[in-house]
């Protein structure tokens, strides 16, 4: 099925989606890798406010290339994301609703998913140079001293991703295999 979704994303559209679905995304997104995601472990552990407004927060695993003359962003393809993996259960549970990357999830991730109703979204990797196309504005909002990997603030229209962990645990993953085995 394709959905054509707008953020904030909340609990309502996470459960309307389900793995396999197409989606379009538009509105804002946040940008944020390994550092980042550090930085704001420390600064939760040190009982401190994160940057970003997590409740209901959609986050992209991406490192963005240097903008060309007159773009925004340069190419935006997803990262590995699983390398959050050891954040992200407390991020949703703390009311982000929603991640984009690429690669599988543990098994403490998809829980947390389930728990909180979010979802897992895969973006295609490869094809940066045409994401960046559904990214209309970018600024980074803090962690600057990070570069590539600062937290980013984007608004995005029509992001193109498939729901590969939708919010009841069902994983297309595994799912795809099982339906691939058995052609």
């Amino acid at each position: 099925m394709e959905h054509r979704i707008n953020t904030p994303i909340t609990s309502e559209i996470a459960t309307s989606l389900h793995a396999g679905d197409y989606c379009y995304i538009s509105g804002t997104i946040y940008v944020a890798r390994d550092a980042a995601h550090g930085r704001m472990n420390e600064a939760l552990n040190k009982g401190e406010k994160l940057p970003i407004p997590i409740e209901n927060c959609t986050i992209y695993y991406m490192g963005p290339s240097p903008a060309r003359p007159g773009r925004p962003i340069g190419s935006a393809g997803p990262t590995t994301a699983s390398r959050m993996d050891k954040y992200a259960p407390r991020l949703l549970d703390l009311g982000m609703k929603a991640m984009i990357g690429k690669g599988k999830r543990t098994p403490e991730v998809i829980d947390a998913i389930v728990r909180n109703k979010g979802v897992y979204f895969a973006a295609v990797g490869g094809a940066g140079a045409l994401l960046s196309k559904c990214i209309k504005s970018s600024e980074i909002v803090c962690y600057d001293d990070l570069g590539a990997e600062a937290i980013r603030k984007l608004y995005v229209e029509d992001f193109p991703v498939i729901v590969v962990v939708d919010s009841e645990g069902n994983n297309l993953y595994e799912t795809a295999i099982k339906e691939f085995s058995q052609i």
